[in-house]
């Protein structure tokens, strides 16, 4: 038995059978396509739904757009060549999309739908990906809280689609917290800078304030690590990128401008060094409780919980009973910090939007699914003398469960309630679809409703936007020269408008008088009395009819001289929106409800307080024979002494985080003991370990000798059966066919101890631990020949936990002891299990390192190891180890398999390298003296850097790492 702890998380478990291994269940709770569906239904529904929030979409990125497809539009003082703060790369890209629109649909509203179409489905992939690196490296239960939080946010519903800047940088935000997240690639940060570059450059610069929580963590870790020059390296490759994509930004406006231009320090120069009267304060102010109360409504309680993180991370560190690295600290802080810089920036800024939090919503969502994942912990423990230890599972469940239920429901209906309420203005336009309606010349004028104008896409052809004065006294759109042709076109966004400025301040030319109007939209509201520029259009029955209605926004109109048409359909829009959102919370809370239930239902299963004897329905010590029959296992195809290679165990995790749990999983009874061609070098060191210390090394107890005996016969029926061409029964015990050996188990007295048989047999160590009247279970049995860096004789009948605290196994007292105990008191014979470990060694023996003392001296330690020796001399030492109960004497079986390997042949495999040297950096400082991490760590790590290094420039695809290896392979 190993008195070390395994690093991998709970749920982990795989299995390999003869003719290959399975993969273990999926780090995912949803898979990976279902969640893209999940996330683009619920975008999809905000592209065919989600009303226009901002008139800054409308007339600085719809109307551009729209003239570049149709060569007409809409134009801002910000498209002019004088000011230039708007990027016509960006305003490409979607346009693009509307142009390949036309080639199958000449309707225009079609092409608006297909932008947003387009934007739902990059937003998806976005927070796809997102989600898969949250699931893989940190939990996938966090991972799953992330994706319920955006699916059925009312934040996520409107920037998911929305055509704004700050929606695109909340993309390369996702991305750009993706590589920070996986660090399995080697140019991670370098794409983490360009994604967040590429956000800063082509949509809103300031958005590039948050990449420097991230960008300092990295820089300080690999300042305190010594690899500041990999990481130096990275950040020029990532500014490189940003150089390449500022270049093409620069390159598309100097084009459309028809001069040198450079957007992004434009943007930055006017909103920040503007001066008096510009600047974006000149378009209005708000309080500092903007941002609290707006993303209140938007997230209700998720921004609570987004806002409690960094208290919960650091009370965590303090009170958690949990040891972490002052390194797996900062680094999750650094994760959770940008959302409260961006808030901090633009709180303390007068001028304030809603989309101005749109670049943060990933981190915000990030940060409240952490904050859930940690109190969910906190109320799954049953930790006895604590108040949650006092709560039954399934009460502690049906309040979860409530807790989701309104929050969700609280986002679902505020995002209904936008739909219902204020859907009129994609909806009211659709009259003018109607055949006859609108003629050649058509003038559609917006007064007072301006600002809700969904733009030109939503017109005919033929009709054009104007503007009648309404009680507005700012600066409105002019209107773009028109074109039909890329030279037109080109000519009209470099050619300087009249009557702007950058100061708001009115201009009259910008309107006309109404005698020019065809249409006219207006609403009606009785609490807002009429005047003399804004009168009630609604009464003037003589010279206005109401072509359309529609009781959105109370009321909202389209009247036309001498034509009358009434059409509403918002009563069939709003059964297919609630039927398409309430089928997808349904199906998506399904399977989140369930990750809770199984959640709380384990924890009471198989996390107990102290067992209970009377639940158990023994008393400790005693056990009453099992009937259970081992099945039979079937023949090893094709094993062979000579040419069955080792199974490759390599059962470590990517940081940042180290897992210490007991990290079991369940057994095939095909695979309790393996065998490989390196069976006659076991097997002579075996020999020669008990021919030279037997006494030492193996021993049976007088009230144990009934289990050995036990497990000698399991072994001679199992063998055989398995590897036939090894083993072979017979009448009275087992022969050995290569070496010659036979042993009889049924001559009593046997002719040696059972244990030294045992051992011989197999190339495992083993140790059989019995229960006692004080319900701990002792190790009274063994054969410990290949341990490594454990004794016998040091641990031979102590009860089960002080040979892991004897041992200083980290962590051991808070995390594992408990459900140690635990599972030894519940197992039962039919449920095997395995589990994996590893360690690092600095000398070549396989049997016992004599780098940590002599075998024969009483004190034995890391201290007296040699520090740094070459790394020829650094061996990867891999653990497999069986744990079963005898079903006659009730004994547990541990078999403990060592797979030792130089570090030098274990870096030839794909990803080797990369992973292991992200596991040993995530040791906390515990696990790290345990493991003797000081001997060897600088000249390990500087070697496995170097072969990753190489194994990416040779063309190694870090994507698909888990396509090919499963833990713990």
């Amino acid at each position: 038995m190993s008195s070390s702890e395994d690093e991998h998380s709970d749920d982990s478990h795989s299995s390999h059978s003869d003719s290959g291994r399975k993969r273990p269940p999926s780090p995912f709770y949803l898979p990976l396509n279902v969640a893209f569906y999940a996330f683009l239904t619920s975008n999809a529904v905000a592209a065919a739904y989600a009303p226009i929030q901002d008139c800054d979409e409308i007339f600085n990125y719809w109307e551009p757009a729209h003239y570049l497809d149709h060569g007409y539009g809409l134009q801002t003082w910000e498209y002019s060549p004088d000011y230039s703060i708007r990027s016509w790369l960006y305003v490409s890209l979607h346009a693009a999309v509307g142009m390949i629109t036309r080639i199958w649909s000449s309707n225009k509203k079609t092409q608006f739908y297909a932008i947003r179409a387009v934007l739902a489905f990059v937003c998806a992939a976005c927070e796809t990906r997102l989600y898969s690196a949250i699931s893989r490296t940190l939990n996938k239960r966090i991972g799953l809280l992330f994706l319920i939080i955006i699916a059925f946010s009312p934040g996520f519903f409107h920037a998911s689609t929305a055509f704004l800047p700050s929606s695109f940088t909340m993309y390369t935000s996702m991305l750009g917290l993706t590589a920070f997240l996986d660090r399995r690639g080697r140019n991670k940060i370098a794409e983490g800078i360009m994604w967040f570059g590429t956000g800063a450059i082509v949509g809103w610069p300031f958005s590039g304030a948050l990449i420097l929580p991230l960008l300092a963590e990295e820089i300080l870790t690999s300042i305190f690590s010594g690899h500041w020059g990999n990481t130096l390296g990275q950040i020029v490759n990532g500014g490189m990128r940003c150089i390449v994509i500022l270049g093409l930004e620069i390159g598309v406006d100097s084009l459309f401008f028809q001069r040198f231009t450079f957007v992004p320090w434009n943007i930055v120069a006017y909103n920040v060094f503007g001066g008096e009267g510009r600047g974006p304060n000149i378009f209005g102010t708000e309080p500092w409780t903007f941002y609290i109360q707006n993303l209140l409504l938007n997230f209700n309680v998720w921004f609570i919980l987004a806002a409690s993180i960094a208290p919960l991370l650091i009370l965590q560190a303090l009170f958690g009973g949990r040891t972490s690295s002052s390194h797996t600290l900062l680094r999750s802080l650094a994760f959770v910090s940008p959302f409260y810089l961006w808030q901090a920036i633009f709180t303390v800024q007068p001028h304030k939007e809603e989309r101005f939090m749109y670049p943060a919503y990933p981190f915000l969502a990030l940060n409240a699914a952490l904050a859930l994942h940690l109190i969910l912990a906190y109320v799954g423990t049953n930790k006895p003398g604590t108040l949650m230890g006092l709560i039954p599972g399934k009460v502690k469940f049906i309040a979860v469960a409530a807790f989701m239920l309104l929050s969700i429901n609280a986002g679902l209906l505020r995002s209904v309630g936008m739909v219902t309420a204020y859907g009129a203005p994609l909806k009211v336009y659709d009259a003018l679809d109607a055949s006859g309606v609108a003629q050649e010349g058509s003038v559609l004028c917006l007064g007072k409703e301006w600002y809700r104008f969904p733009s030109s896409f939503f017109l005919p052809q033929s009709m054009r936007a104007k503007f009648v004065k309404s009680e507005f006294a700012g600066l409105l759109p002019g209107e773009f020269p028109e074109g039909n042709s890329i030279q037109a076109l080109l000519a009209g966004t470099s050619a300087i408008p009249t009557g702007m400025n950058d100061r708001n301040e009115e201009d009259l030319s910008k309107y006309v008088d109404i005698s020019q109007c065809t249409f006219l939209v207006d609403s009606h509201f009785p609490s807002q009395p009429p005047t003399d520029l804004e009168p009630e259009y609604i009464h003037d029955q003589k010279d206005w009819e109401i072509a359309t209605d529609t009781a959105r926004m109370s009321s909202t109109y389209i009247y036309q001289i001498q034509q009358f048409l009434l059409e509403d359909r918002a009563q069939i829009h709003d059964a297919v929106f609630a039927t398409t959102i309430i089928a997808s919370l349904t199906w998506v809370l399904y399977i989140a409800l369930q990750a809770l239930k199984s959640r709380y239902q384990k924890t009471e299963t198989t996390r107990p307080s102290t067992p209970d004897v009377e639940k158990n329905k023994r008393k400790y010590g005693e056990w009453t024979p099992s009937s259970f029959k081992r099945p039979e296992p079937k023949p090893y195809e094709g094993w062979d002494v000579e040419t069955t290679k080792p199974l490759l165990y390599r059962p470590f995790r990517y940081g940042p985080k180290y897992f210490v749990t007991m990290g079991l999983r369940s057994m095939k009874w095909d695979e309790w003991i393996e065998l490989d061609n390196h069976y006659p070098r076991y097997h002579a060191d075996k020999a020669r370990r008990i021919k030279e210390r037997a006494s030492k090394c193996c021993h049976t107890a007088p009230e144990a000798m009934d289990g050995a005996i036990e497990l000698l016969e399991e072994l001679a029926s199992y063998l055989p059966a398995r590897y036939p061409t090894l083993f072979r029964a017979t009448p009275v015990g087992i022969d050995n066919l290569l070496t010659g050996e036979s042993f009889n188990i049924v001559q009593r007295p046997l002719a040696e101890d059972p244990m030294i048989t045992c051992a011989r047999l197999v190339q495992d160590d083993l140790a059989l631990m019995f229960e006692k009247p004080d319900g701990q279970y002792y190790l009274l049995a063994g054969a410990i020949l290949l341990a490594g860096f454990w004794r016998l004789e040091d641990k031979l009948g102590m009860p089960l936990s002080e040979i892991h605290t004897s041992g200083d196994v980290p962590q051991f007292k808070e995390k594992l002891e408990k459900g140690m105990m635990n599972f030894f008191r519940r197992l039962k014979p039919e449920d095997a299990v395995l589990r994996n470990n590893y360690f690092l060694q600095v000398d070549d023996q396989l049997a016992w390192s004599p780098s940590i003392g002599s075998e024969d001296e009483p004190g034995i330690s890391w201290n007296t190891a040699q520090k740094n020796r070459a790394i020829e001399h650094h061996y990867f030492r891999s653990e497999r180890q069986s744990l079963r109960r005898l079903p006659r004497s009730g004994a547990v079986v541990f078999t403990i398999r060592t797979y030792f390997e130089p570090i030098t042949e274990i870096v030839k495999e794909p990803y080797v390298p990369g992973r292991l040297a992200s596991a040993v950096r995530s040791w906390g400082d515990d696990v790290s003296i345990y493991k003797g991490k000081e001997k060897y760590a600088e000249v390990l790590l500087e070697y496995l850097d170097k072969k990753h290094e190489e194994q990416v420039a040779n063309g190694l695809d870090l994507e698909k790492e888990d396509e090919v290896r499963a833990y713990p392979y």
